[in-house]
């Protein structure tokens, strides 16, 4: 071979082997949660940042109601939620191994929650337990990960107690949401019956919770606090509250594990006055940007968040061209938006503008039953 051709050769092969990565790169699995009176259990498809596209790949596991799923940072695991409540039913964490050739997931072992209607799952960032939210109980568990990546008994349970100003939903406690700080040490847990978020002390090497000194932040009453989510700096953090509405900014003492209220924002249009609920919160990666669902307003809330202070100011109100968006999620790379609408069994693909953070609808409305989270599995 000639010069001048071994050198097309490999040009051509440098070419294909940079294309080969830059696809990987952007390739995710993407696994939806789903309540199973439509469905069957948790969906995989495959997700390609490039293009925006998500792919049904197919049923991955058969289970009931896993509203809510966890990824373990090796990505060979995932822990889902079996919501179940009533009749004195406990509900279920169940460990899955993740085939990442095929999304196919194999069960392990399943443990139950302590409690009825469990609703929320977080795997701390050392891999080493999981802490689950029983909002039909009211109450919060940890359990640890064995080294085969199935669970062990729980080994902290916490029963909340008491009540808030509203009588129809806050008449007793009910967890909503674990949310593991950024440096690992603390579970924030939303009680929405409370008006409570509740801090915990982590030790994850035994999956031990212990009460924080402060024990609580207490919300606006009938706010209903329901999830939280960090900024990336650490500095602040964003709770968005199910029944007031409303997305309250807070910044956080990481050294005591203690948030200090410093804005409340409406998560409705002036003048909208028909019933509404909030559901998910999530940061862009960036940390320019707070989002936030609407279930009965039916939409997305955009605000940019001040840098300097963390505090947020609107963008948009963007639809979410279905019903009830009880879960939304960011994909890895930020620029994609995935919108969840329990009610109407479709999720619906955003194009995130990374400068202004709007979304701007694909075209993509996927059909599946009862969509209620999504997590995404990036393929190395």
């Amino acid at each position: 071979m000639k010069r001048a051709q071994r050198l097309t050769a490999a040009t051509l092969l440098v070419a294909c082997l940079t294309s080969f990565t830059m696809q990987a790169a952007n390739e995710s699995l993407a696994f939806v949660g789903t309540y199973t009176k439509k469905s069957k259990g948790i969906y995989a498809y495959r997700w390609n940042a490039a293009d925006g596209r998500l792919t049904e790949i197919g049923l991955a596991a058969e289970t009931t109601n896993p509203s809510f799923l966890a990824i373990h940072s090796n990505r060979k695991y995932l822990y889902a939620i079996g919501e179940i409540s009533g009749g004195g039913k406990k509900g279920a964490i169940t460990a899955f191994a993740i085939d990442a050739a095929n999304g196919k997931l194999t069960q392990l072992n399943q443990q139950n929650t302590g409690g009825p209607g469990p609703c929320h799952v977080a795997v701390d960032q050392r891999g080493l337990c999981v802490v689950a939210a029983n909002y039909g109980g009211g109450s919060v568990v940890s359990l640890p990960i064995k080294a085969d990546g199935t669970l062990g008994e729980a080994v902290s349970f916490f029963q909340h107690e008491g009540s808030s100003v509203n009588k129809q939903r806050q008449s007793g406690p009910h967890a909503h949401a674990c949310n593991l700080s950024p440096d690992n040490r603390f579970v924030f847990v939303c009680d929405l019956g409370l008006d409570k978020i509740m801090c915990y002390q982590l030790d994850s090497a035994t999956a031990k919770l212990t009460p924080n000194d402060p024990p609580f932040t207490t919300a606006e009453p009938g706010a209903g606090p329901r999830h939280l989510a960090f900024h990336p700096t650490g500095k602040f953090a964003y709770v968005i509250n199910e029944l007031g509405n409303t997305m309250t900014a807070f910044e956080y003492d990481a050294p005591h594990g203690s948030l200090k209220a410093i804005q409340s924002l409406s998560t409705l249009p002036a003048g909208f006055t028909n019933k509404s609920s909030c559901a998910e919160v999530e940061v862009h990666p960036s940390g320019k940007f707070v989002y936030g669902s609407n279930r009965g307003h039916d939409s997305i809330v955009v605000y940019a968040v001040d840098q300097n202070n963390g505090k947020l100011t609107l963008v948009e109100h963007q639809s979410t061209q279905g019903r009830a968006p009880r879960f939304f999620g960011l994909d890895p790379s930020g620029q994609w938006l995935l919108a969840a609408n329990q009610d109407t069994d479709n999720i619906v693909v955003f194009r995130v503008d990374t400068a202004t953070g709007k979304l701007t609808p694909t075209g993509q409305n996927i059909q599946v039953g009862a969509p209620v989270c999504i997590k995404f599995l990036p393929v190395r």
